[in-house]
């Protein structure tokens, strides 16, 4: 089967626009598409049974369908992604749009998990979709690291920063742990750990365990593998995540198996189970990414969109990423300058405070 610009270039310029037409149509209402509304403003004089005929084609090339007998016709994901990568013109955001987004740097506060809340809560506001909004790690060299046992599946560490922050974070240890191998583990890390960021910290690990292998025992080798896996982010269970503007999705009109779903999406964000996903999907190429419906595995029950872009330090790495969840209508557009302009911003602010 041909691909999206394949079939793109194969189409004459009437059946271009009135695919164009009812993927426009389509993401301002919502609704279905018809021939006789296409025949009202279209660029030649041809009659409704003409278009009905190029909409029979463009569905049967898979771009289209129809929802109901005799009723108008919507895009497929097939037809939105063909659209979202060939046909849509992006701009810059409006000088309105970006005062708002802008509007969240009022408060030069040194607490940057407070900005980005509210840079999250900004742009849920300005696109009418639900925010995410990743926040980078603390990268200050660490003072002090202590695991401590829960249950037994269950420990926490604690990590004190040489600036005065302290995070606790919680993971799964490798089973066997006790309260002594634990203090063992943590002995071992303390011994090199001080004036060493988490990044530092975990390129010299395995390195360490490697150099030192006979002076911890296996339980405890196994808890510090564990921990560098945890400070790479995989499984990482801290509040790194800010989700804002779920009312956005879950106060329409929509069935309610399709509300469930998102209901479900966000429950699932909201334990931030899909913490690094989201990071990866942001790394996985420049600038702005737009995931559509199942193209998603994330997002792929609630029949959402993803506009996702990373943000960067001054040294050119991806240390978050923002994004914005809504319906697979959404005004991609609109919305992709403004997640980009969104996504610079966090950059330069994360840069100029480092």
């Amino acid at each position: 089967m041909k691909n999206t610009p394949e079939l793109l270039k194969d189409m004459n310029d009437r059946s271009r626009e009135v695919f164009r037409r009812v993927v426009e149509g389509y993401l301002e209402s919502g609704d279905p598409v018809g021939s006789r509304t296409l025949t009202r403003d279209f660029s030649e004089k041809v009659s409704a049974a003409t278009i009905r005929n190029v909409m029979q084609d463009l569905e049967y090339m898979g771009l289209l369908d129809s929802p109901h007998v005799s009723a108008g016709r919507i895009p497929t994901q097939m037809g939105l992604r063909m659209f979202v990568d060939g046909m849509i013109e992006i701009g810059d955001p409006t000088e309105l749009d970006r005062e708002k987004i802008d509007a969240t740097l009022g408060n030069n506060s040194a607490d940057v998990g407070g900005l980005l809340d509210r840079i999250g809560s900004a742009l849920s506001g300005v696109t009418h979709g639900a925010s995410l909004v990743l926040t980078p790690k603390h990268e200050a060299p660490i003072k002090h690291i202590e695991f401590v046992s829960l249950s037994p599946d269950r420990a926490l560490v604690v990590l004190v920063f040489s600036d005065g922050h302290v995070e606790n974070r919680l993971f799964t240890p490798p089973p066997g742990q006790t309260p002594s191998s634990m203090r063992e583990a943590a002995n071992f890390l303390n011994a090199f750990v001080e004036g060493k960021t988490i990044s530092e910290l975990q390129r010299s690990i395995k390195q360490e365990i490697a150099r030192r292998r006979q002076e911890i025992d296996v339980l405890a080798q196994q808890l510090v593998e564990s921990g560098a896996v945890l400070w790479d982010g995989e499984g990482e269970q801290s509040e790194r995540l800010i989700v804002r503007g779920r009312s956005n999705l879950l106060g329409g009109d929509g069935e309610a198996e399709d509300l469930e779903r998102i209901r479900s999406l966000f429950d699932d964000l909201e334990r931030k189970r899909d913490i690094a996903e989201f990071l990866e999907l942001a790394e996985d190429g420049d600038g702005v990414r737009i995931f559509i419906g199942s193209e998603n595995k994330l997002f792929s029950l609630s029949g959402s969109s993803l506009v996702v872009s990373p943000y960067m330090n001054a040294d050119r790495k991806v240390i978050g990423a923002v994004g914005v969840i809504g319906p697979t209508r959404l005004n991609y557009g609109r919305i992709v300058p403004i997640v980009n302009y969104t996504a610079q911003l966090v950059g330069k602010l994360i840069s100029d405070r480092n």
